[in-house]
């Protein structure tokens, strides 16, 4: 399994991720939270027992690729920033862009389910946790499926880095080689979600910068047997 590899400022940072998770229902209001849970138990997704939630992924889908094979046309992304543990010290909590691929047709079953059988796609740059924790709620997150925009919103309408690292910590698990990816905000329904090509984006409106991923979708070949 090859290792994530990070432009950080310039310093190329390798990380072999030995754990990753997803978070899930992760909006930092909860009444809002427990809103969305019922639309989604109208479509016949599996309510959770707890919010937020966190998913165990097998960490060989973190992965930093072009290109998304899929087995049918109702898979879609995530836009979501992702926290990666890259070595002991505060300084190597790094904080990316990244995209959940999940598999609809899936999450009727099982969240958990759906969530294995596509990659969490992680952006190529990285910043330092700490170089923008003192206005972690300012840094926007975007997302485009297809090239049209489906997804924008502020950091602020999720739970914190620093909250999901206290989690990490209480279960011995804030250690190098973790990846937690936030959960997401809401997605424009007007907008297809089952599109050709995902790309989400990580902006710091403070100096202009912006952190991506961005893939293509390929639905393989009809099976033969």
């Amino acid at each position: 399994m090859s290792p994530l590899c990070f432009d950080v400022a310039g310093e190329s940072v390798e990380v072999p991720v030995r754990t990753l998770l997803n978070a899930g229902y992760a909006g930092r209001r909860q009444d809002d939270v427990a809103a969305h849970v019922a639309e989604l138990a109208e479509l016949g997704v599996p309510a959770p027992t707890r919010t937020p939630s966190l998913y165990p992924i097998a960490p060989y889908l973190a992965m930093q690729v072009a290109e998304v094979p899929v087995q049918h046309a109702r898979t879609s992304g995530e836009a979501e920033w992702a926290l990666v543990i890259a070595g002991p010290d505060e300084r190597d909590v790094l904080l990316t862009a990244a995209c959940d691929h999940t598999d609809r047709e899936l999450e009727v079953h099982g969240v958990a389910w759906s969530k294995q059988a596509g990659p969490d796609v992680l952006g190529r740059r990285a910043w330092r946790l700490v170089d923008v924790a003192d206005r972690i709620d300012e840094l926007t997150l975007t997302a485009w499926a297809g090239g049209r925009r489906i997804q924008h919103g502020t950091l602020a309408e999720l739970l914190t880095p620093a909250y999901w690292l206290g989690e990490l910590r209480a279960w011995g698990l804030a250690e190098p080689g973790t990846v937690l990816l936030s959960g997401t905000i809401p997605m424009d329904p007007a907008v297809d979600q089952f599109a050709g090509s995902w790309r989400a984006e990580l902006g710091d409106p403070a100096n202009g910068d912006a952190l991506s991923c961005e893939y293509a979708v390929q639905v393989l070949p009809r099976p033969v047997a």
